[in-house]
């Protein structure tokens, strides 16, 4: 045979070894579901894959493996190693099917898995590229501070894309969330106080969860109050606190005001041995970056006994030239005191209420009282003097009333005596003085006036007088209108 024969079969051989060759290879395989896996840690992995050979080969043995062997050395099998033998479960068989699954997945568990089996024959065989299992966490992305109003997006990211289309869901505080979710993502449109909080994202059907994220949502201050410790009535000398309470982020600093005048700072203000001049009205202001606002203000009313109790009087040297005398009794008291007035060496009150006027002369004072005690002024002289043209005036006036009432007096008792000595005649008679051989003839239409029991003075008038004086007859006097007969025999 020529050389060039020669050659030509020998390339015969060689393409119909090759072509033997592809064919028997087209009948081993492995085929992998996918060849990039990302799983959440602490989660189950499940690898799919199917696996061929050709006929007339027995599987004898099939496993997975992670190592790709050194020359000379056989590939581990994990269903013996240690830290997989507890988590592998071998789902295939020694068919078609080779699928596999890992559980409780750690970062240790980021490798390049290969399945690989044996035939009778001896025939081994590997699945080439492989596996890729990446392990991821959970992480939130938030912007650190947001201030109220705002819009705001968080984010739920993994390490890798999550081979299973997974859906997430939000915690806040640790209560779910079910507004505003889209996919991997949280919005939440106009922030406010209601917002701020502890936030996590999770995979629904995964146990794993993201670790905490603060959102910290910024705003002025708001209800801003004041309390008050101690008792309902503020004595003097009291210890009294107040305490300013806000809402807001950042906290407020806080001032205090007592009016319009800064007196503190701080949450607390507080009043060792409170005093009178405490009184009045506090408010605490809160202020931050965003704003500030005042609280309602509280009133101290600080209570105290009376004190500094004295009298003051209308004239200045102590002599008014009046008929009276203005006493006015100052006190300084919380609750306003009570006002009577008292006479030295007198117990009883002689008047009451601010002012007292005295009408005579004499040491007076006042005592001041309130339900927490009571104190008296010092004593201060009053007299009382009365103008002589005032005393000359009464003297006259009275003396006046007494003559006129003394002559209208007079004039009724005349008429009464007149009416009861009028004698009842019915026909002229005769007396007789028989000393005088005098006869008085009296006729009662000539009397108009006749008494009994009379004296010899005249009854309107305290003296005597002659020409009205007659001769006395036992219980008669006669006057006027008398006819005198002196011829009688």
């Amino acid at each position: 045979m020529s050389v060039g024969a020669a050659v030509m079969m020998k390339t015969l051989i060689l393409l119909f070894l090759l072509m033997i060759y592809r064919v028997s290879g087209a009948d081993w395989a492995v085929n992998y579901s996918s060849s990039q896996i990302c799983a959440l840690k602490s989660s189950e992995v499940t690898i799919r894959c199917t696996y061929k050979y050709p006929t007339g080969h027995q599987i004898m043995k099939a496993f997975w493996t992670k190592y790709r062997a050194k020359k000379g050395q056989d590939y581990p099998d994990l269903s013996e190693d240690p830290e997989y033998s507890k988590r592998l479960q071998y789902l295939g068989d020694k068919q078609q099917n080779c699928t596999v699954r890992l559980s409780h997945v750690t970062k240790k568990d980021e490798h390049k898995y290969y399945f690989r089996f044996i035939t009778d024959k001896n025939k081994k065989w590997m699945g080439t590229p492989g596996v890729n299992l990446s392990v991821t966490d959970l992480q939130l992305e938030s912007p650190e501070r947001v201030t109220e109003g705002d819009s705001v997006r968080l984010t739920c990211r993994s390490s890798c894309k999550l081979t299973d289309t997974p859906t997430f869901i939000w915690y806040r505080n640790s209560q779910r969330l079910t507004e505003g979710t889209i996919g991997n993502k949280l919005i939440l449109k106009s922030v406010g106080r209601e917002d701020l909080g502890r936030y996590r994202c999770a995979v629904y059907g995964h146990t794993l969860t993201s670790p905490e994220v603060y959102l910290n949502v910024t705003y002025p201050p708001k209800s801003v109050s004041v309390s008050i410790s101690g008792s309902a009535v503020i004595m003097s000398g009291d210890s009294v606190t107040l305490s300013c309470s806000s809402d807001s982020n950042p906290p407020g600093i806080i001032s205090w005001f007592k009016g319009k005048m800064l007196v503190g700072s701080g949450r607390i203000f507080s009043i060792s041995k409170i005093s009178s001049d405490d009184s009045g009205e506090y408010k605490c202001k809160a202020r931050n970056a965003h704003g500030a606002r005042y609280s309602d203000p509280v009133t101290l009313d600080v209570q105290y006994p009376p004190r500094s109790v004295s009298v003051s009087i209308s004239d200045s040297k102590n002599k008014v030239g009046g008929d009276l005398v203005t006493l006015t009794c100052s006190s300084d008291s919380n609750p306003p005191a009570e006002i009577c007035w008292l006479e030295e060496n007198q117990s009883s009150a002689v008047g009451s209420g601010q002012s007292f006027s005295a009408v005579q002369s004499g040491r007076f004072y006042c005592v001041a009282r309130n339900p927490h005690g009571a104190q008296r002024s010092d004593a201060v002289t009053v007299t009382v003097k009365v103008k002589h043209w005032k005393i000359y005036h009464t003297a006259v006036v009275v003396s006046l009333c007494g003559i006129v009432a003394a002559f209208i007096i007079g004039l009724i008792t005349c008429y009464v005596k007149q009416k009861q000595m009028r004698p009842q005649f019915s026909s002229i008679q005769t007396l007789t003085d028989y000393s005088d051989d005098i006869s008085i003839i009296f006729d009662p239409r000539q009397m108009p006036y006749v008494y009994e029991n009379v004296m010899d003075v005249h009854p309107c008038t305290d003296s005597h007088d002659p020409k009205m004086t007659i001769h006395l007859y036992e219980n008669l006097a006669v006057y006027g209108n008398v006819a005198i007969n002196r011829n009688m025999p």
